[in-house]
């Protein structure tokens, strides 16, 4: 490539930037060649969410991969768990998704997955892909691939169904919002032959956005959802980001339910049905989480945060669920894989099978203040990890799993640097609201102590 690419594109578990400014279709045809360069696959399978630049970078993804003689299947318009499940039932070499998940609607990337599926993170040949660029095109091809389409909705919607028994659900009133992403598409799917109730919210795939950008975290996000679970008096609202991977609650009487709480309703269902399995939950889950799967006699083991860490945890410790604060929830029998539409799929079973309403069984786990994430702008990140455990050197516990989390008996913390920024996250969780506020205003003064500017 004559004119530089901006190479920060490329992050540890995806490429992802400004469309077109940073990303665009000469970008992306260098990247596709670069692809085959570091994997030379002979099938390459392609999905692609909403975003209005994503038919323009599957096109040139299509180009340069026919060119090459590699045969395209394109499963269209599709979330990430799709993408997970072509890899886990097809032989193609690779499945690519087309998606920047929640960011608003001026990003887009694309995730890799090879047949497995095994994802392509940063250090298992992402970041080759990013060094082989400079190599530029190859030579056409003798005989040119070919593209065809694929229909993955029935045989994905019998997976799904296979795994949470849908027969035994009960008509729960359901509040669904798709923020104008990929459930919109998906959702429909999975509740097919089910007697869900479903109230749809921004269903119409739209990468304008034009209601809001499909991130549950922000709170006025969820606003419409929870007004509209208050006004019919539904049983459960689910919220869920662009490419439908990440699924929040929110209960019936309009609260947003987080991730840990989400994490540990999960984790009790599962094991009832299969007790003394292994449970993963990451490192800035709260308490209550290992808790539950201890109570319900599960094994619980806490992992780095990121998908790529929990994916080869599971599979080295056979865990048959995994959660993270995030939204992420992944599954044995899915691929070791995330999928938001089957964690939502769950909780309706979880709730159709109990006589409480969700509202009560959120109010039992729910024991726990925490300030939720506090991000930090930090000119050195290592140096002020080591003054957090030199001014918390008599905790009953540190470790560094995850950045650095420090334990007492009444509160714990946990500060870890971001993937992409520079940054440091924290997140701090207490027995009681005071002692919640008290630690947050400490750690906050030594932060700027530190030189710290939160962000």
């Amino acid at each position: 490539m004559n004119s530089p690419i901006d190479l920060t594109i490329f992050k540890d578990y995806d490429i992802r930037g400004v469309y077109p400014t940073q990303i665009n279709v000469k970008v992306f045809t260098a990247i596709a060649y670069a692809i085959v360069r570091q994997f030379q696959p002979k099938t390459v399978a392609i999905c692609r969410d909403m975003r209005l630049s994503s038919q323009k970078i599957r096109d040139s993804l299509v180009d340069v991969f026919t060119t090459l003689g590699i045969d395209v299947f394109d499963a269209g318009l599709a979330g990430t768990e799709n993408q997970y499940f072509i890899a886990g039932t097809k032989d193609y070499d690779l499945v690519i998704m087309i998606s920047a998940s929640h960011n608003p609607p001026e990003y887009n990337g694309m995730k890799v997955v090879k047949k497995g599926p095994v994802a392509v993170s940063g250090d298992s040949g992402l970041y080759a892909v990013r060094d082989q660029i400079k190599n530029g095109p190859l030579p056409p091809a003798v005989k040119k691939g070919i593209v065809t389409n694929i229909d993955l909705w029935n045989e994905w919607k019998q997976k799904i169904h296979s795994i949470v028994n849908t027969s035994l659900l009960k008509p729960l009133k359901v509040v669904a919002d798709a923020g104008n992403g990929m459930a919109g598409k998906i959702v429909p799917y999975a509740l097919e032959g089910t007697p869900i109730q479903l109230t749809p919210l921004f269903f119409q795939l739209d990468g304008h956005f034009p209601n809001h950008v499909p991130n549950p975290l922000i709170p006025e996000n969820n606003k419409a959802g929870q007004e509209k679970i208050l006004e019919i008096r539904a049983d459960v609202g689910v919220t869920f980001d662009g490419d439908a991977d990440r699924m929040f609650l929110i209960d019936d009487k309009g609260r947003f339910v987080p991730g840990t709480i989400t994490t540990a309703l999960l984790a009790r269902y599962i094991l009832e049905n299969h007790p003394g399995e292994t449970v993963l939950y990451n490192a800035i889950c709260g308490r209550i989480v290992p808790h539950v799967i201890e109570q319900y006699k599960g094994k619980a083991i806490r992992v780095r945060v990121g998908h790529s860490p929990i994916k080869l945890k599971m599979r080295e410790t056979n865990a048959i669920f995994a959660g993270e604060h995030s939204g992420h929830y992944y599954y044995r029998d899915y691929y070791c894989a995330e999928s938001g539409i089957l964690s939502a799929l769950m909780i309706f079973a979880l709730l159709s099978k109990s006589d409480r309403k969700l509202s009560e069984l959120v109010d039992e786990l729910n024991i726990y203040p925490s300030s939720g994430e506090i991000n930090f702008s930090v000119s050195d990140i290592p140096s002020v990890l080591s003054a957090i455990k030199a001014a918390y050197a008599d905790a009953v516990s540190t470790d560094e799993l995850d950045g650095v989390s420090v334990w007492y008996p009444t509160y714990w913390f946990n500060f870890r640097p971001s993937k992409t920024e520079q940054l440091l996250r924290m997140n701090i969780e207490a027995d009681t609201a005071d002692i919640l506020k008290q630690k947050t205003d400490e750690l906050l003064s030594k932060m700027a102590s530190f030189g710290a500017k939160i962000k």
